[in-house]
C-alpha cells in the first residue's frame, strides 16, 4: 500500500469513499466540494490492483488534513473502502497526515468522531473545552467552512456533531 496526496483524478473515487460512511458517520461532500477541498486530500492505494506504467492503483482510503489555525489542524473525512477495513489503511492515510501536519508547523491536530477507540490508538485524547485563543476564536467564527462551526461547537450545528466526540492530538 502507499500513501500519496490526491489528484484531481482521484476525487470520485474519494466520494465514493466518504459515501460509504455519510450521514451516520461522515458528513456529506458534494463532488464540487470535494474538488475544492483536493489539495487538502491523501489517498491509500493498494498497489496490487494497480497496472506498473499505467494509471495509478484506486483509492481504497482517504483523508484530509484542514488548517484550522498556525498551530493547529483537523483530521477530516478519514474513510476506508469496506473491503480494506482492517488492514491498517485508516493508521497509514493518519500517518501521512500526521508528516505533513508537522511539516506545515502544526503542533496539534483535532478530530470530533464517532471513532474513538480508533483515535485513541493514534494519540488523541478526548476534549471538553478547545484551548483557543480570543483572536483564534473570533477569526474562526468568520469562517465559511462547515466544518469549522463544528469545531467550534457553533449552536446551528449541534445537530451534525450530536454523538461525536472532540478529540486532539500534540505533535
Amino acid at each position: 500500500m502507499s500513501v500519496e496526496r490526491a489528484r484531481a483524478s482521484d476525487v470520485r473515487a474519494i466520494k465514493e469513499l466518504v459515501d460509504f460512511y455519510a450521514g451516520p458517520i461522515l458528513l456529506r461532500k458534494s463532488l464540487a466540494n470535494l474538488f475544492e477541498d483536493v489539495t487538502e486530500f491523501w489517498v491509500a492505494r493498494d498497489e496490487r490492483h494497480g497496472h506498473p506504467g499505467s494509471d495509478p492503483a484506486p483509492a481504497v482510503g482517504c483523508g484530509a488534513l484542514h488548517v484550522l489555525w498556525e498551530d493547529l489542524g483537523e483530521l477530516r473525512t478519514i474513510a476506508t473502502h469496506p473491503r480494506a477495513r482492517g488492514r491498517g489503511v485508516g493508521r497509514a492515510v493518519c500517518e501521512e497526515l500526521f508528516v505533513e501536519a508537522r511539516r506545515l508547523g502544526l503542533t496539534r491536530l483535532f478530530v470530533l468522531t464517532f471513532e474513538v477507540d480508533f483515535f485513541a490508538s493514534l494519540g488523541f485524547a478526548p476534549i471538553g473545552e478547545l484551548d483557543l485563543s480570543q483572536e483564534a476564536f473570533a477569526e474562526l467564527r468568520s469562517s465559511y467552512d462547515a466544518g469549522v462551526a463544528e469545531f467550534l461547537d457553533l449552536p446551528y450545528v449541534k445537530p451534525n456533531t450530536l454523538g461525536n466526540t472532540r478529540m486532539i492530538k500534540h505533535l
